[in-house]
């Protein structure tokens, strides 16, 4: 059972004994992403998540590694749409060797000039790599019509442009607005003592205070409405990503999201996969999956496949979700695929790093953290008439969203094709 507690200084901190193991994983969760960035500094957060593990005025960028890798640690860091978060996860007997790396870093790291110049030319050979990984892209495609013009849009990595534009003084900036204690939580999972532990984080954070009286951000709601897009690249296959209207994070559907998810395009066994891939032998990669922020979502649907075939495998997606449409799951299915999440949710369990993760990334973006029962009890609780609701509210043609990277021959009458596909789209006139 995790303990939620706060610094003196308004931090929050997540905590969870576990006594039978030997790990401990800790995570600094910032609310900072592109979601709070701009079209001129986008990426920003992530610049950011690369220079923290650059050096401070106690380690340089070798030192840092070297403390972790010395005692057969593991550090990372990883920056999303709505977060940044660094984490380590360690022997039990070294915790605090990895809090003290981890405020070093927070508080101390220089943002050098020369470091920053040079990290510029790494992150963009980084969206370089990005560019030829086609079937990532694609989803950042899809992200920039799903979204239109809101920061939700915004590739994660930012731009060419905007990470050369970047400046330490605009840097620094973003870093002491979004870099606070009212912004920050920390999760930690493992074999601790708690009374120990806290003191420590008291005495490595506590006396952080915000350099800024308040954030200022967009943080509307975006409005999604059905549009396509298209990039033309010289690729093998074509990927193609279809994006609808989903549900926000804290949504009461959550769990019937998942469920549905699974049954439709989100593993081996469901109904798209068997069709598409194993039936059809249409395409090797085929997937959906739900993306949740903290006030909206999208649904996807990714398929890599022969250019050849993009018409006839979009008529059987189509026709899927017609016939989910028209007469929803079978209870065995949605019994399946409701035992299938409890039963990976419950192998997650076992990791003190998923653990850290699940409790930092709710209690960061929802403010609220469901125990496992709860969550357990969320799934059984899943039924053919929650799913019903929810069919209604994801397959709404009007809020659908087509993208796709690659080489067609015959363009324009291809993309005609495709957007009259879908009944009720905005495409058709």
């Amino acid at each position: 059972m995790y303990n939620k507690l706060e610094l003196s200084n308004g931090i929050r901190v997540i905590t969870e004994n576990i006594p039978y193991v030997k790990s401990v994983s800790i995570g600094l969760w910032i609310e900072a992403g592109s979601r709070y960035e701009d079209i001129n500094n986008n990426g920003v957060s992530h610049f950011i998540e690369h220079m923290l593990f650059k050096g401070t005025n106690k380690r340089s960028a070798r030192d840092i590694a070297d403390a972790i890798d010395s005692v057969g640690g593991q550090m990372n860091a990883f920056t999303s749409k709505e977060c940044t978060c660094f984490y380590i996860k360690i022997l039990d007997n070294h915790i605090d060797l990895a809090i003290d790396v981890l405020q070093d870093m927070l508080f101390d790291s220089k943002f050098e000039e020369a470091e920053i110049e040079k990290e510029k030319s790494v992150i963009i050979e980084e969206i370089n790599m990005y560019e030829d990984s086609p079937e990532e892209l694609v989803h950042d495609l899809l992200s920039k019509t799903l979204f239109n013009s809101h920061p939700l849009s915004y590739p994660i990595l930012g731009n060419k442009k905007s990470v050369n534009n970047l400046t330490k003084k605009g840097i620094k900036e973003y870093f002491n607005t979004y870099y606070r204690p009212d912004n920050l939580v920390i999760s930690v999972v493992g074999n601790i003592n708690e009374k120990q532990l806290l003191k420590s984080l008291e005495r490595n954070f506590g006396k952080w205070s915000n350099v800024k009286d308040t954030i200022q951000a967009d943080i509307s709601t975006p409005t999604i409405k059905g549009n396509f897009i298209s990039r033309k690249k010289q690729t093998e296959q074509l990927h193609l990503c279809l994006g609808l209207q989903g549900i926000n994070q804290g949504s009461d559907d959550l769990y019937s999201l998942l469920v549905l998810n699974n049954i439709f395009g989100g593993s081996m066994s469901s109904r798209l996969f068997q069709k598409v891939r194993e039936d059809m032998g249409l395409a090797y990669s085929i997937y959906s999956y739900p993306s949740t922020y903290k006030d909206t979502g999208a649904f996807t649907i990714y398929a890599g496949l022969n250019p050849n075939h993009l018409i006839n495998l979009s008529e059987i997606i189509a026709t899927e979700i017609e016939e989910v449409k028209k007469n929803s799951f079978s209870d065995e299915e949605i019994y399946k695929s409701k035992e299938q999440l409890k039963g990976n949710y419950i192998l997650g369990l076992e990791s003190t790093s998923s653990r850290m993760s699940a409790y930092g990334q709710s209690e960061l973006l929802n403010r609220d953290i469901n125990t496992s029962k709860q969550i357990i009890d969320k799934i059984n609780g899943v039924n053919k008439t929650s799913i019903n609701e929810l069919i209604k509210e994801i397959f709404d043609y009007n809020k659908m969203n087509i993208a796709y990277i690659g080489n067609l021959k015959d363009s324009d009458k291809t993309e005609k094709n495709l957007k009259n596909l879908y009944k009720n789209t905005p495409f058709k006139k």
